[in-house]
C-alpha cells in the first residue's frame, strides 16, 4: 500500500532557525556544539518529556516534546554540515521504517491483537538485521541505559 502524506506541519522553520544559529554570524555556543557535547541535553530533554507525561500536564508535554525535537534537529544540522545526513533523511528513514514494520496497516498481513503486532515487529527487526547479525545475543542494547532498564532488556533477550 502506498502512503501519501501532505506536509501540514513542516520542520523547515525550526531547521532554518537552527541553521542560522550555527551559521558564521550565529550563536557562538550553538556553533561550538558537537554530537558529543549535546548528548547530555538529549538525555535531559528525554527525561523531562517523561516527567511531563507522569505529571499529565498536556501543555508541559507539548513544551518538552518541542525541546526534544530541537535536540533532534540540532544533531541533524551538525550531521548535515558534515555532509553525513540531514533532517529529511531522518524523517524519510523513520517513515519508511514505520511503514515496513506495520504490514498489518500498510500491507496484506493480518493480526488479531497487539501481541501479534509485537511478534511481527520483532520478526521484521530480525529480517532488517540481515547481514548485520550481532556477535552476541546482548549486542545492540545501549550501554548508557540506566541499570534497571538495561537489566530488563538483557532479561528479555535471554528469554528469547
Amino acid at each position: 500500500m502506498d502512503v501519501t502524506y501532505e506536509c501540514s506541519f513542516p520542520l523547515d522553520p525550526l531547521v532554518e532557525v537552527m541553521a542560522a544559529l550555527r551559521a558564521e554570524n550565529g550563536c557562538p555556543w550553538d556553533r561550538e556544539q558537537t554530537h558529543e557535547t549535546l548528548k547530555q541535553y538529549l538525555i535531559e530533554e528525554t527525561y523531562e518529556v517523561i516527567d511531563a507525561i507522569d505529571e499529565g500536564q498536556m501543555y508541559k508535554i507539548c513544551e518538552e516534546l518541542g525541546d526534544l525535537l530541537l535536540q533532534i534537529v540540532f544533531h541533524a544540522q551538525i550531521a548535515d554540515e558534515n555532509k553525513k545526513f540531514g533532517i529529511n533523511d531522518v524523517v524519510d528513514s523513520i517513515t519508511e521504517k514505520m511503514i515496513r514494520r506495520h504490514p498489518h496497516v500498510f500491507g496484506t498481513t493480518s493480526v488479531n491483537n497487539s501481541s501479534e503486532v509485537l511478534l511481527n515487529w520483532d520478526k521484521i527487526k530480525e529480517q532488517e538485521k540481515g547481514d548485520r547479525q550481532a556477535s552476541s545475543i546482548l549486542a545492540g542494547i545501549p550501554r548508557i541505559l540506566p541499570g534497571l532498564l538495561r537489566a530488563e532488556k538483557y532479561k528479555q533477550r535471554l528469554r528469547g
